[in-house]
């Protein structure tokens, strides 16, 4: 089967004879992926960020598409339509019973290398094997596509999850720092789930545009804070999400916020020595959460509001590419000339209600 494959910092390659996985144990199943994507954090071992990432990994993880093998305790049919959570975990464990996925004591990450917990091949594939199928995959509405559930793996619970956690009410003005696949659907779920004025910042004018292409209100990390008081007429912003994963950006999102306001990391941080302005987080009586996402937790939620058409992940997209097209997908990528990439497994079609279901 093809699959792209981690060469090296910069080096992806599709390669063509890899071995197609089997199901070796009861609770795995084995999907022919229809839809995959890149994600921001694919670009963190291409750009050689990660030191200690295997050669050899086969990447990705948000992929939807079609079982083909499943195990004998998955509930899951043969053609049944499925995607897959980015996070493995058991759903059996004291953390996962808590609804701590991210936290199971066998999580770990496809196609990660040793990131997070031990190895599994990841979804830029033909196929992949699914290690806890009956957890990690979910059922694919019959009424939504493989390319509109695909986004339900990661990027979208993940910001669907910052926006839950950071208890938005009703009219609250909220920021978002980082007009990223993430921030922006976290400023889309923000407004759906009831938020008043909604403001993105982004340093890259191309992001602006993306950002005021879909209708949101879209400023300069400058302009940040005097925009959100003046939407809160002096208040400050109730909530700034945080979506870019850096100490410059962290700081804007806590200048950014007004009296106790509730600041929601859910960018991907990594530093040991930030220098925390605790001083004016005291004074405005902040809270400051750091989210990973959890899609086991989070995705029938976030589904029900791509039904009701509030969300729509699939308006991010900027380029559909063939798999065999990988290398080309993670080079402009990485050069910030895409600003999502899906990659289709070869002949695949994308349509609601694709596949046709068989008893067991």
């Amino acid at each position: 089967m093809k699959g792209v494959v981690f060469q090296g910092p910069r080096r992806v390659e599709v390669e063509a004879e890899l071995p197609v996985p089997r199901v070796l144990h009861p609770r795995d199943a084995v999907v022919r992926v229809t839809r995959t994507a890149i994600c921001g954090s694919d670009l963190h071992p291409y750009r050689g960020e990660m030191p200690g990432f295997a050669p050899g990994t086969v990447l990705g993880h948000e992929f939807a598409g079609v079982v083909v093998e499943a195990g004998a305790d998955v509930p899951f049919a043969v053609e049944d339509r499925v995607f897959a959570s980015y996070l493995v975990a058991c759903g059996r464990c004291a953390r996962c019973a808590r609804g701590w996925h991210y936290h199971c004591e066998h999580a770990s990450i496809f196609g990660y290398s040793t990131v997070v917990g031990p190895p599994v091949a990841g979804g830029q594939a033909e196929y992949v094997r699914v290690p806890f199928a009956d957890v990690v995959l979910a059922r694919s509405p019959d009424d939504l596509t493989d390319e509109q559930v695909l986004f339900a793996g990661d990027v979208l619970t993940t910001a669907y999850a910052a926006v839950v956690d950071a208890d938005i009410g009703s009219g609250d003005v909220v920021g978002v720092v980082g007009a990223g696949p993430v921030g922006l659907l976290g400023a889309m779920c923000a407004s759906a789930l009831g938020a008043g004025e909604v403001i993105v910042s982004d340093p890259d004018p191309v992001r602006r545009a993306q950002a005021a292409s879909l209708g949101m209100h879209a400023v300069t990390p400058g302009e940040l804070r005097d925009s959100l008081d003046k939407a809160s007429d002096g208040w400050g912003a109730g909530v700034v999400l945080e979506a870019v994963g850096t100490d410059a950006a962290l700081a804007s999102a806590l200048r950014s916020a007004g009296p106790r306001a509730t600041v929601v990391a859910v960018g991907a941080h990594s530093a040991e020595a930030m220098p925390f302005p605790s001083g004016l987080a005291f004074t405005r009586e902040l809270t400051v959460r750091f989210i990973v996402g959890d899609p086991i937790r989070h995705r029938a939620e976030a589904l029900r509001l791509v039904r009701s058409g509030l969300v729509d992940p699939a308006r991010l997209i900027s380029h559909r590419l063939p798999l065999s097209d990988a290398r080309r997908g993670y080079e402009l990528f990485d050069r910030r000339e895409a600003f999502k990439v899906v990659l289709t497994a070869d002949g695949a079609a994308d349509r609601p209600g694709m596949a046709v279901r068989s008893g067991r």
